[in-house]
């Protein structure tokens, strides 16, 4: 049998998703929206995450908040995927430990850490996916590299390292550097490598022509399949945008949707669930997006227009 497929946006609490007015006026709290996010769709992806590790009792908010099954995949704290993190999101404790040149610096990498401060840094982060986790609520970590994390060899220990530290979480990988999929040879020796690690791939649709480009390949490495759709805003992709909303700023057409979903539903012909994400996070377009390729794919009930309801309503009573 084929795997499950789980449809969902990259983000419930974007400001611009908020300013849009998808959320009805009765979820005016971030507990509101949450709940009735979860009411819409099977799966969400928390990005905050990555900014900044928040306590775990956030975590334990999110579980009670959502329904029994459903799921969150989480992005990785910066610091662990090869990003500068900023020294303000450190815990106070944790910043306060920091060498006192590094406290004065503005971003710090994982690699210039005191091993002991790096390997605190790990136990936190994992202590506030545990409440996910024990719910049966945790997809997976999503770890995705910078466009100067290509493929050599010390990339490649630092993702065993990455997975080693997070134990019994499920890691998966989003390349941003082109050269890990260009060619077929490439290809063969990225998902060979994350094979053999049962790592899941993270597959993307995205701009193409750039460095960080990786080609729309759909590929399952592990039970899990993932796929994230970024939208096709060539002009923002590599340019620098004053926030996330405004480089995602792209909705995609019906066509443009339904082109993915023949190897979406290969994708789970050979995993036990796949993960189809919209990162397209630019006022409602995400979760416009979400419910369309949702409801090609079979997975998300259609939205009725009131006529059709009550159409439907007279013809069950004939």
């Amino acid at each position: 049998m084929a795997g499950r497929i789980l449809v969902g946006s990259c983000s419930w609490a974007d400001k611009t998703l908020i300013d849009s007015g998808w959320y009805p006026p009765s979820a005016k709290s971030p507990a509101e929206r949450l709940r009735y996010y979860s009411e819409q769709f099977p799966i969400v992806e928390g990005d905050s995450p990555y900014y900044a590790i928040p306590l775990p009792q956030v975590a334990e908010g999110w579980v009670e908040r959502t329904p029994r099954d459903f799921v969150f995949d989480v992005k990785s704290y910066a610091l662990f995927t090869g990003h500068g993190a900023q020294v303000a999101s450190f815990p106070k404790d944790v910043r306060k430990a920091l060498p006192s040149e590094m406290q004065a610096k503005k971003n710090v990498y994982l690699k210039d850490l005191p091993p002991e401060i790096g390997d605190e840094m790990w136990r936190r982060w994992n202590d506030v996916l545990l409440p996910l986790d024990s719910a049966g609520k945790l997809g997976i970590v999503l770890f995705q590299f910078p466009p100067w994390f290509g493929p050599n060899h010390a990339n490649r220990e630092h993702i065993l390292e990455a997975k080693a530290h997070l134990g019994q979480y499920t890691m998966a990988v989003e390349f941003r550097n082109g050269t890990w999929m260009r060619e077929t040879a490439d290809q063969e020796h990225t998902l060979r490598f994350l094979s053999e690690h049962t790592i899941p791939y993270v597959c993307v649709d995205e701009p193409q022509g750039f460095k960080s480009s990786v080609p729309p390949v759909t590929a399952v490495t592990a039970p899990i399949a993932l796929l994230r759709m970024h939208g096709h805003n060539s002009g923002t992709w590599e340019g620098r945008s004053a926030t996330a909303a405004e480089r995602f700023n792209y909705l995609y057409t019906e066509d443009e949707l339904r082109e993915w979903v023949p190897s979406i539903r290969r994708l789970a012909e050979e995993s036990r669930e796949v993960h189809v994400l919209m990162n397209n996070c630019h006022r409602n377009y995400s979760v416009r997006n979400a419910r369309q390729i949702g409801e090609m794919l079979g997975t998300i009930r259609s939205e009725e227009s009131p006529a059709q309801s009550e159409e439907n309503e007279q013809g069950q009573l004939m």
